[in-house]
């Protein structure tokens, strides 16, 4: 049994080389979430750290915690206002998305690894699902502003539909597990998940609300404390009540980011900081659990299996769960780009080992294979691919400002901020003519690199970012003049 002080030397150390390598990443433009995979690889039995990890439960158990509440986060700071436009399509691609590449990732891997069609339809279903880690940690790596709401969309997609996935890995395994299964079963299996985990979801985040605005803590460090167990609690409850978890995380988190919070500042960068650390542990534990020497063996099938997914099973099920023309042909295939395999899937693949499925390392391991090889080649080229596809637009998104309104009882004022985008009417004008809604105050102006105080004299310019404080009513009303909320 290792000694305990050896155990936190080791764990601070891959923390801290984790937290570098994140500078490194953004210099280089290569995924972070990538680079803490390696770190756990080369830590791990195989590499020069020789640490010899082969606990699925483990890497499970840390698994679903982050992810748990890398959910709930991804939902806090997510806005109504800005998936509202792409909730259809956003729900078409969590569900009919989900369904197709499972299918036809299923199918393929079926016929290239000799697998039974329901151990390859449960291969599909796994690397089906995009992560929401990896496209947040990539889209603010390299700042993309996306046109027609695409953004919104990627991001909603990629916090919703690991529900999905989830379902339909529990529910093959117990088919695998008992072919009398029944459809019937099945279906209600479906539904039940479905209905309870947002239920239960709708419900935490709602108590959250009125618990955090209505008590009154001594010490506002424990607001913060307050919020991330209710992201622990909604996944609990929801799961003892046999239903989807991660759904109920994720709406948790969404109902909770909508309302008006005290200390809502204070919240949102302790989640910031709480999902990175959630992003680091998850990835170093999946990345010792990994045996890269089993890697080689599966490189060429696996291989193959990633570029089925990202060349043909990915774009097929979002041009089915996108038809019409809202979204042009260049949009879809930028989504179809867009959907980055990470933490997600290698979570769900320990299921199938702590089951005892025959194939389950050999499903682990492609897994692993499948999401490394879509950060390194997607997650490396989505601004490329956004530049070649003219899928971006002027000014970049996730601006820092030196100011922060963090208001420790409740208010009707909150601040945001607001781009002047490709398109917007407000381009040229100055402040004092804007017509604003009584009681909008715009407080700061960032143009490229520098701030600019603004004036009543003060023109605005395409790509100005706005540092806005209004009340709750009108913030709609003041987002749709400026053309878009980055904030």
């Amino acid at each position: 049994m290792p000694r305990i002080d050896v155990i936190l030397l080791v764990v601070g150390m891959l923390f801290l080389v984790s937290v570098f390598a994140s500078k490194l990443s953004a210099r280089i433009g290569v995924p972070s979430l990538l680079l803490f995979a390696v770190i756990g690889m080369l830590a791990g039995s195989d590499g020069p750290g020789g640490i010899y990890f082969d606990f699925p439960w483990a890497a499970q158990l840390v698994g679903v915690i982050a992810l748990s509440v890398i959910l709930f986060s991804a939902g806090f700071d997510t806005r109504i206002a800005h998936i509202r436009p792409v909730l259809a399509p956003g729900i078409s691609l969590a569900t009919i998305g989900i369904v197709v590449t499972a299918a036809t990732t299923g199918l393929f891997s079926s016929w290239i690894l000799d697998f039974g069609w329901k151990e390859g339809l449960l291969l599909g279903a796994i690397v089906a699902s995009t992560d929401a880690a990896a496209v947040f940690n990539v889209l603010r790596l390299q700042r993309l502003n996306l046109r027609g709401g695409l953004r919104e969309l990627i991001e909603f997609e990629s916090g919703s539909n690991d529900p999905m996935a989830v379902l339909l890995t529990i529910l093959l395994i117990e088919l695998i597990q008992n072919p009398e299964y029944g459809l019937w079963r099945a279906a209600g299996f479906l539904v039940l998940q479905i209905l309870v985990g947002a239920g239960v979801g709708l419900a935490v985040g709602r108590f959250a609300v009125a618990v955090i605005n209505g008590i009154k803590l001594e010490w506002e460090g424990l607001y913060p404390v307050l919020s991330i167990m209710m992201a622990v609690l909604a996944y609990g409850l929801a799961a003892v009540l046999e239903g989807s978890g991660f759904l109920a995380a994720y709406i948790a988190g969404l109902v909770l980011g909508q309302a008006t919070l005290i200390h809502k500042n204070t919240l949102r960068l302790f989640h910031d900081g709480v999902a990175w650390l959630m992003q680091i542990a998850m990835f170093l534990v999946l990345g010792l659990q990994v045996f890269p020497s089993r890697l080689t063996t599966l490189a060429a099938v696996s291989m193959a299996i990633a570029l089925f997914v990202m060349f043909v099973a990915r774009p097929l099920s979002v041009f089915i769960a996108l038809p019409g023309k809202r979204f042009e042909v260049r949009e879809k295939l930028l989504v179809s780009w867009a959907g980055l395999k990470g933490a997600a899937p290698i979570v769900l693949a320990t299921f199938p080992q702590l089951a005892g499925l025959p194939q389950s390392e050999t499903i682990f391991h492609v897994v692993f294979f499948v999401a490394l090889s879509s950060l390194l080649l997607q997650g490396t080229t989505i601004a490329p691919a956004a530049k070649f596809l003219r899928c971006e637009m002027a000014g970049t998104s996730y601006r820092d400002f030196p100011l922060i309104f963090n208001p420790s009882t409740k208010s009707e004022g909150d601040v945001f901020q607001a781009l002047v985008g490709d398109g917007s009417p407000l381009e040229g004008k100055r402040i004092v003519d804007l017509a604003l809604p009584t009681g909008v105050l715009i407080l700061l102006l960032r143009r490229g690199d520098h701030f600019v105080v603004p004036q009543g004299g003060t023109q605005l310019q395409r790509g100005d970012t706005a540092l806005i404080m209004a009340s709750s009513e009108v913030r709609a009303d003041v987002s749709t003049m400026f053309g878009a909320e980055v904030y």
